[in-house]
């Protein structure tokens, strides 16, 4: 998209900074990271119909008119995905696109709601963990997944985390997220499940103040306890939570150009973004459905350039995303000193 607001020229020393920075994501969906010409082969391939009579069309149906539409075309997408080797093929070329752009590690989201009733779930995770093992192995990226329940569809609560602990047990899996429509399923449907996911130690994200106000922010907090917010946009809509957030330093997995192209946020306004850091919040970037939104990590990083981030500012919030990682202490410290000696080389 050409048409966001960017009133800042960006320097080419500066892009090619951002382009070699090493980078951290924890905010990118797997099923929304795989582009419209390869789902369109695994439709026809495993004999699913989409809503477009051509290639073209499918293309053409990426440009989302609202959120609504968003999910019908997310889940057509999903729909398309069905054997072993997609999900293999999958991770592999979306660990192969991150490290492209020197990320180095990604927190995956994976729609489990719509996942379950296609393959058994051992032989999806271990699709997971082979795609996982073989792309780190080809291009020296790590993933971890988080696999979320659909909000719309709130009776698979129980059989995702039976199949998070699954995983859980194996390496594969580090949490438990929720995710889809905000509206008409708030965080309070979900706090049974997130109670019993606590107990078994996982780690806990929601979205919510995206399409829905501070409300949804709020129950993500007090019912479900989640340790990371996904986009939290709208906390902005109130001050008592823009306080709470600043003081208890709860990261938000911010997407901008999600966040335009689903019209959170007009087109010809700065992002929010900027008011969140301004005002002490913990702010990540990511790129939520990369292809889905015509953009990568690092068009994140250029697009805030762009509205007047600092290289100063845009390090530091690459950093925040390090920090907001569920690594362990021993990996968050080997990341530190290969980005410390990066930096150094940098300026």
């Amino acid at each position: 998209m050409n048409d966001l607001y960017a009133p800042y020229e960006l320097s080419d020393a500066l892009a090619q900074r951002l382009q070699a920075m090493p980078k951290v994501e924890i905010h990118v969906h797997l099923e929304g990271a795989t582009d419209a010409d390869t789902v369109w082969g695994m439709a026809k391939r495993n004999g699913v119909a989409l809503p477009a009579a051509s290639l073209d069309e499918w293309r053409a149906f990426y440009e989302f008119r609202d959120f609504d539409h968003f999910i019908q075309v997310y889940m057509s997408a999903a729909a398309c995905m069905q054997t072993v080797d997609d999900f293999i093929a999958m991770t592999e070329s979306f660990i192969q696109r991150q490290a492209q752009q020197n990320v180095r590690y990604c927190e995956v989201f994976l729609s489990a709601s719509l996942l379950l009733d296609k393959i058994p779930e051992d032989e999806l995770i271990d699709a997971f963990i082979e795609g996982a093992r073989s792309g780190e192995e080809k291009y020296g990226t790590r993933v971890a997944f988080i696999p979320d329940i659909g909000r719309n569809l709130p009776d698979t609560r129980f059989r995702v985390l039976d199949f998070v602990l699954k995983g859980q047990d194996r390496g594969a899996f580090i949490g438990l997220g929720l995710g889809g429509a905000e509206v008409g399923f708030p965080p309070e449907m979900f706090t049974d499940v997130y109670d019993e996911a606590a107990r078994h130690g996982l780690h806990l994200v929601a979205h919510a103040g995206e399409t829905e106000g501070p409300a949804s922010i709020w129950g993500a907090l007090r019912s479900l306890h989640a340790e990371r917010i996904g986009h939290g946009v709208r906390a902005l809509d109130d001050d008592t939570l823009v306080d709470y957030l600043r003081e208890t330093q709860i990261p938000l997995e911010v997407s901008p150009k999600s966040n335009y192209r689903l019209k959170v946020v007009p087109t010809d306004q700065p992002h929010p973004i900027r008011e969140l850091v301004d005002r002490g919040v913990y702010v990540t970037v990511n790129s939520d459905d990369p292809p889905m939104f015509s953009t990568r990590l690092n068009d994140e990083y250029l697009l805030l350039a762009q509205q007047g981030f600092s290289w100063g500012e845009l390090w530091q919030l690459n950093l925040n995303g390090l920090e907001a990682t569920f690594l362990n202490d021993a990996d968050k410290a080997a990341y530190r000193a290969e980005w410390a000696a990066w930096a150094q080389t940098a300026l």
